[in-house]
């Protein structure tokens, strides 16, 4: 027997918990002052029930699942009555889940239950969560007892939840641990996915255990080793003050205090928290004065393109030439970037990647060949590229800056694919590179490592974003853990946000988009035609930029 009609009341349940607060609104009286502010609505709690006498083994897996969907509030202790012996000891709900479209539940023989889901993303323990592709599918058995009332029971179970996606979106939320960039100039997010019930702590916790693998050695944490969240909780008052008890005192003290308190702080922009009290052994961190560290959000600046053979900007509504830039006719001009402060500007050409002409010098030659993808500029000057084409030379990313020459970066994981496009990001940690291969295409993200005098000498190993993607042509940064990549999810070709961490989004399809600008949040994300005109995302559908023709190549900094 199947069923599938729980999980579907299930999901229609969260929805109307939602919307129930709204039911009461008043259709007459006098008119009274409201209270004008606006706060965040808290999570749908579920409500779990226990086992019904003489349910069959279906019903018993089919009750556990839902329990387990609702035990965020009642710490599974529900759940755990559908269990038998070891099982309801030893089961750890928390351990990781398992997202899922839909659940189907089949008696597979007398005393086993087989449950079957269509997979849209794993979390981990820590609250890492990663996109799992499109047509990835689970099953799990569990193995059936009777006890002493020969009532079933589940004697075998896997380790965390199986949620569908309106629980686990009604359940659990995601928000970045931030750390910092190796020159303490920048908050570098590491974004986690914790359960909204004591989210603050979690956060914390993940704070001092330090960052994912794949982010580790390209950041650094202001929390010395061994330092404890006492008495292992962050406790918030009424007023909105959290505070974060953190021990032994001495390492706590002997800390970059400023440094460790900005961490927090950033990292603890959630629900309830207003302002944040850092405490060791009755001494108050929080009296220093926080460094106004940089969260990676790209400050308002113009979008730069090519228009015919001028690299123009464009400034409110008026395209004018950048200054000081050389015609670029003869060059087969494609591709420009730059630095934020301009400092640093490059073009793909015909004879390769080069520094942008001006009056006053001709373009320097930094990567020859023909076969590079479109460069992307870090902040410390240099510009990124990688060859179209694998060779039978280990696989590299090329990091040029002018007049110091170029860094090859072996890249093993990378060996046997096309790149196809290369973005860092703002803060100068992480590098997205898009490429395709045997197993078709990925959306990589991944540390890059550098010297004391900020060379890149390493590209460490990536996590997989985007997974639902089957095509990928371009990649910006969109904001400070959020991609935008031109490609295919589904039947048409659309621009998506693709999260480091969660859940891919696809934008309102634009016909014939050939190239994208992003690094400013949603709404100012740039895409440019094959026939030229500009269309900037108002977040609901594309709105074409008055005034602008024959554009190609749009570009904000990096």
């Amino acid at each position: 027997m199947r069923r599938r009609t729980a999980w579907k009341a299930l999901a229609a349940t969260v929805g109307v918990l939602a919307l129930a607060a709204c039911t009461a609104m008043p259709t007459s009286g006098p008119v009274s002052a409201g209270d004008p502010q606006v706060t965040e609505p808290g999570g749908v709690d579920l409500l779990a029930e226990g086992p019904t006498q003489d349910a069959p083994p279906e019903k018993i897996v089919e009750g556990f699942l839902l329990a387990g969907a609702a035990g965020l509030a009642d710490d599974f202790v529900v759940a755990r009555e559908f269990l038998a012996g070891e099982a309801r000891s030893s089961w750890e709900p928390l351990a990781g889940v398992v997202v899922a479209s839909s659940q189907e539940i089949q008696l597979t023989s007398p005393t086993q239950v087989t449950l079957s889901v269509p997979v849209t993303a794993r979390v981990d323990a820590d609250g890492r969560y990663v996109e799992a592709p499109a047509d990835a599918r689970e099953s799990v058995t569990f193995d059936m007892v009777q006890d002493d009332d020969d009532q079933w029971r589940i004697a075998t179970v896997p380790t965390g939840l199986i949620l569908t996606r309106p629980v686990f979106d009604s359940q659990f939320r995601s928000t970045p641990v931030y750390f910092l960039s190796p020159d303490k100039q920048f908050l570098v997010p590491d974004t986690r996915w914790f359960p909204n019930k004591n989210v603050a702590s979690y956060v914390v916790q993940a704070l001092l255990a330090g960052p994912s693998p794949w982010l580790r050695d390209a950041v650094e944490s202001a929390v010395p080793d061994g330092v404890d969240l006492v008495p292992g909780a962050v406790t918030i008052g009424e007023d909105g003050v959290a505070v974060v008890e953190l021990g032994p005192q001495a390492a706590v003290l002997g800390a970059d205090r400023d440094l460790l308190v900005a961490q927090i702080e950033a990292s603890l922009r959630v629900p309830r928290v207003g302002s944040v009290q850092v405490v060791s052994g009755g001494v108050v961190l929080t009296g220093a004065t926080t460094p106004d560290l940089d969260r990676g959000a790209l400050p308002s600046l113009n979008v730069e393109f090519l228009q015919a053979d001028t690299l123009v900007e464009l400034a409110g509504t008026e395209v004018a030439a950048v200054p000081d830039v050389a015609p670029l006719a003869g060059l087969g001009a494609a591709s420009p970037a730059r630095s934020e402060d301009g400092s640093v500007r490059v073009l793909l050409t015909q004879a390769g990647l080069m520094t942008v002409p001006t009056a006053d010098a001709p373009g320097e030659l930094l990567v020859p060949g023909n076969d590079l993808v479109a460069p992307s500029v870090d902040r410390l000057g240099r510009a990124w590229t990688a060859r179209t084409v694998p060779g039978s030379e280990d696989p590299t990313l090329l990091a040029a800056a002018p007049g110091r020459g170029t860094v090859e970066i072996v890249v093993d994981w990378l060996a046997g694919r096309r790149v196809q496009a290369v973005r860092v990001s703002r803060d100068g940690t992480r590098i997205a590179v898009v490429s395709d291969g045997p197993d078709g295409v990925a959306v990589d993200v991944a540390g890059v490592m550098r010297d004391d005098e900020g060379t890149p000498v390493q590209v460490g190993e990536p996590v997989r974003a985007g997974a639902s993607l089957t095509e990928a042509s371009e990649v910006v940064w969109v904001d400070e853990s959020v991609l935008g990549v031109l490609g295919r999810s589904g039947a048409g070709s659309a621009l998506h946000l693709v999260p480091v961490s969660g859940p891919t989004e696809v934008l309102p399809e634009m016909a014939d988009v050939v190239s994208i600008a992003g690094g400013r949040g949603e709404r100012a994300v740039l895409v440019a035609t094959s026939d030229g005109e500009l269309f900037r995302s108002d977040g609901l559908s594309w709105v074409r930029v008055a005034g602008v023709e024959g554009a190609s190549d749009p570009s904000y900094p990096g």
